[in-house]
C-alpha cells in the first residue's frame, strides 16, 4: 500500500545530548504524542481500569492482544461487533500485537514451520494452525489502528544459529504479512528480532527497514536479559533506526527501561507490569516501589504518593489501600492498577516536556535520584 494521508509522524524536539526526541504520531483516532507508554488492554479491557479512567489517567493508545482474543471471543465476533473501538467502546487508537510471542510462550506444544506454527490453545488444548496470512487477517477483523507483522521470538539465552533461524523467518513472515495486509485504515509495523547478538540485530533492522512505512517493532528484548544488555542492543540499533517513523519497543514498561528506552531513541513503549504488581499490592511512586501490603503501612494515613493528583492519590491512603489488598477487595487492585497507570503516562509526559525544554539530563537525574535504589541503575549513571 501507498503511504497513507491519516497515519504519519512529525518530530516536534530533539536532545542534543542522547538519541531521545519528542514527537506526534498521526493516526485515524487521534494524535498520539510520544515517547508514549501504552497499557495493555489483553482482552478488550485494560484489567481493571474502565475506559473513562484511563482517559482521566491521560492515556492516549492502548494494546490489545491478538493471540487471547482470537481464543476468546474470536476475531469474526469482534468484526461483527464493528472491531474493537466499538466492540470495547474505546474511541481512542489501539494498537494490537501480532500474537506471535503468545504462540511461541503460551500455547502447548507449538511446532514451528516456515510456512507457518502449528499449537495447542492454552484455553482448551484445541489445535491451531497460525500463518502469516492468517495473523494479518485476524488483526484485520479485529481493527486496531495499528497492527504488527507475525515474527518469531526466540528465548533468551538461545545459540547464534538458533537466533539467527528465527531472524531469517521473522524476515521472510513479514514479506508475507505485508503483501497480505489490504486494508488502509491499519497501519503495520515490521519487528526487528535477532536476540542478544548485535550483527543479528543489525541484520534484521536492515532487512524490515523498507517495510517499516508507518512504525517499526523492536521485539525479542526484555526477556529475561539483564537491563544493560538491552540498552547496549538498543545503542547498536541506534545509528540505523529510521527517522521519520515512530520506534516502539515491545514488552518494556518499568520506570527505568522507559527512560532508557527514551534515551536511547524510543519513541513507544507497553508493558502488563504496572496492572500486574498492583494486583499483587505494589505501586511505582514518585518516591520509588511501595508494597502497600506491608504491616508498616497500617497505621499510615498518607496519600500512596504525594505527587501524584491521580484518583486514587485524590483519595485514599495507604492503610485503606493495604486493607482492601489484605481482605482482598477488588477496588485495592484496581486503584493501584489506575495510579501505575497513572505514573507511567505522566513519566513519558515528563520526558516529552523535558526534551522539548532542554533539561532531560537534570529531570532523569532527579527521577533516579528520588527513585533509584528500587531501580537496576544505568552504568553513565553510576
Amino acid at each position: 500500500m501507498e503511504n497513507m494521508k491519516n497515519f504519519y509522524f512529525e518530530t516536534v524536539a530533539t536532545d542534543k545530548n542522547s538519541g531521545a526526541r519528542a514527537g506526534i504520531l498521526h493516526t485515524p483516532h487521534g494524535d498520539i504524542k510520544t515517547p508514549v507508554y501504552m497499557p495493555v488492554g489483553t482482552q478488550a479491557t485494560v484489567k481493571g481500569v474502565y475506559p473513562r479512567d484511563l482517559n482521566e489517567a491521560g492515556a492516549q493508545i492502548i494494546l490489545a492482544n491478538t493471540y487471547h482474543l482470537y481464543m476468546r471471543p474470536g476475531d469474526e465476533i469482534v468484526k461483527q461487533a464493528g472491531g474493537l473501538h466499538k466492540f470495547m467502546n474505546y474511541q481512542k487508537p489501539i494498537l494490537t500485537d501480532s500474537g506471535g510471542f503468545q504462540v511461541f510462550s503460551l500455547a502447548k506444544l507449538n511446532d514451528i514451520k516456515d510456512d507457518g506454527v502449528t499449537f495447542q490453545s492454552n484455553v482448551d488444548g484445541s489445535k491451531h494452525f497460525i500463518t502469516p496470512e492468517k495473523a494479518i487477517q485476524i488483526e484485520n477483523n479485529l481493527g486496531a489502528d495499528i497492527i504488527m507483522a507475525f515474527d518469531e521470538c526466540s528465548a533468551y539465552g538461545v545459540d547464534y544459529n538458533c537466533a539467527k533461524r528465527a531472524m531469517d523467518r521473522t524476515h521472510a513472515w513479514l514479506d508475507r504479512c505485508y503483501n497480505y495486509h489490504k486494508v488502509e485504515e491499519q497501519a503495520l509495523f515490521p519487528i526487528v528480532q535477532g536476540n542478544m547478538f548485535k550483527d543479528l540485530r543489525l541484520e534484521s533492522l536492515r532487512a524490515v527497514k523498507p517495510y517499516a512505512k508507518y512504525g517499526m517493532g523492536i521485539g525479542g528484548l526484555s526477556v529475561g536479559e539483564p537491563k544493560q544488555v538491552m540498552y547496549d542492543m538498543l545503542e547498536a540499533m541506534y545509528p540505523e533506526f529510521p527517522v521519520d517513523v515512530p520506534r516502539y519497543l515491545m514488552g518494556v514498561g518499568s520506570p527505568d527501561c522507559l527512560i532508557e528506552g527514551v534515551k536511547r531513541g524510543v519513541d513507544m513503549f507497553d508493558c502488563v507490569l504496572a496492572t500486574r504488581i498492583a494486583r499483587n499490592g505494589t505501586a511505582m511512586t514518585s518516591r520509588g516501589k511501595v508494597v502497600v501490603r506491608n504491616g508498616k503501612y497500617k497505621n499510615d494515613f498518607t496519600p500512596l504518593d504525594p505527587e501524584c493528583d491521580c484518583y486514587c492519590c485524590r483519595n485514599y491512603s495507604k492503610a485503606y489501600l493495604r486493607h482492601m489488598i489484605n481482605v482482598g477487595e477488588m477496588t485495592g487492585a484496581m486503584l493501584l492498577s489506575l495510579h501505575n497507570i497513572t505514573f507511567l503516562v505522566k513519566l513519558m509526559e515528563g520526558m516529552r516536556e523535558a526534551i522539548i525544554g532542554g533539561y532531560l539530563q537534570d529531570y532523569t537525574r532527579e527521577f533516579y535520584e528520588k527513585y533509584g535504589e528500587y531501580c537496576e541503575i544505568p552504568l553513565n549513571l553510576k
